[in-house]
């Protein structure tokens, strides 16, 4: 599974993109906001990563930053399973951060959760990570109004997490995040008249 945004590709990893995803991903900074990568990081960890199976209901997703040249690998965004419930996550490489990347990602993704039969993500931040709630809010996602403790490997610890949820039938979801029809075009409406 692939998609397409305005500055990304989201793609399966592949295990050749162990070196480039241990480089990007090898930061405290990063790893500390996660709740399933341990800390340090090591190239295995990003060679098992990279080697996973891909599951078509929970799929994760590189995130390619096209360019001229090579696209570059700044992040991961994809659905986990958590307690029977789909799980949002995502992280961005620290040259990356503030420039809506994950948002892009994370709307591209949260269509492609739609578009597989998802009827709601849930997803948390640490309370220590306010920017990622700034990121879920924007996405559509709710505060439930609770925080539960959640184990991060990255921490190696149990840390306190505001709790999210984003219905995906469209019911109070924001409207940035809804598919939208594809922009109406008077002058091929007419072009497409005068050729019948």
């Amino acid at each position: 599974m692939f998609a397409r945004t305005e500055r990304l590709l989201l793609r399966p990893s592949w295990p050749e993109d162990a070196a480039e995803l241990h480089q990007a991903i090898a930061d405290e900074g990063i790893v500390r906001n996660l709740a399933r990568a341990p800390w340090p990081y090591t190239a295995d960890d990003a060679a098992a990563f990279a080697a996973q199976e891909h599951d078509a209901l929970y799929p994760a997703f590189l995130l390619m930053l096209r360019t001229h040249g090579a696209p570059r690998l700044i992040g991961a965004c994809g659905i986990g399973l958590r307690d029977g419930d789909a799980e949002l996550g995502y992280w961005i490489s620290r040259p990356y951060w503030g420039l809506g990347f994950a948002t892009e990602a994370g709307r591209a993704v949260i269509n492609i959760a739609r578009t597989i039969g998802h009827k709601k993500l849930i997803a948390s931040h640490f309370t220590d990570n306010p920017a990622s709630g700034k990121v879920l809010r924007k996405l559509g996602f709710q505060h439930t109004g609770k925080t539960a403790s959640r184990h991060s490997k990255g921490r190696r610890a149990a840390s306190s997490c505001v709790l999210y949820e984003n219905a995906l039938d469209g019911a109070g979801a924001d409207p940035a995040c809804m598919p939208r029809p594809p922009a109406f075009n008077i002058r091929a409406q007419m072009d497409g008249l005068q050729a019948a």
